[in-house]
């Protein structure tokens, strides 16, 4: 008998479901500015990546400075805005209308969760888990983050399918062995649009049935 198939919605969280991207940019760039001045795209190298990754790759060798900087990114992310990308919770909650299981899979921290929950408490009826940076012990673009999120849904992965806006996000979903969406909020369209099995601006209009197709139900 054929397994009836069931499918799963993984959302990045950051320039995916939240549109925060711009706020890092301010903040990785400053960081860049001080600390690298050699590398002006500094906030776009280092997008997506968690921020052990980013300590311990760009801030190696100086622990007082890691810490400094992570303080630095605390505080900031303690009074940063959280704002809904258009149509993103009204897509999230037709999905789950028609049995789609959802997760977040995001590179923050818990810390930083704690803060986006008290904005957003809903997040607990709009994803039924959350894998965060404390989670897991790779990095995007490994794949670990979304195959753990397969696991506790209990959904195979190439029944998931990965919504992203980074490249080292759109890299972790292909590895995951699962459809990917790119979000064209954070790289142009053009950039990922050869990476990625569709390319959205924004959530705006999407419905089940486009879903659906994609997954090749």
């Amino acid at each position: 008998m054929d397994r009836v198939r069931r499918f799963a919605a993984l959302f990045d969280m950051d320039g995916v479901v939240l549109d925060t991207e711009g706020q890092y940019d301010n903040f990785w760039r400053e960081q860049g500015k001080r600390y690298h001045p050699d590398m002006p795209e500094f906030h776009k190298v280092i997008k997506g990546q968690t921020t052990e990754l980013i300590l311990k790759n760009y801030f190696e060798g100086d622990v007082a400075l890691q810490q400094q900087v992570s303080r630095e990114l605390d505080e900031f992310e303690r009074w940063m805005n959280f704002p809904y990308f258009p149509g993103v919770e009204q897509f999230i909650r037709t999905l789950q209308k028609h049995g789609v299981r959802t997760a977040l899979v995001t590179s923050s921290n818990n810390k930083k969760m704690a803060y986006v929950l008290r904005v957003h408490p809903e997040f607990a009826e709009l994803f039924e888990c959350m894998i965060t940076a404390d989670k897991i012990t790779r990095s995007k673009p490994d794949q670990e983050c979304y195959l753990l999120a397969a696991r506790e849904l209990q959904i195979e992965p190439d029944d998931c399918c990965v919504f992203e806006d980074s490249f080292s996000g759109i890299e972790a979903g292909q590895r995951a062995g699962m459809k990917v969406v790119g979000l064209a909020t954070t790289n142009p369209r053009e950039k990922i649009q050869d990476k990625v099995d569709r390319v959205l601006s924004d959530f705006t209009g999407c419905v089940y049935d486009e879903f659906v197709s994609l997954m090749g139900k």
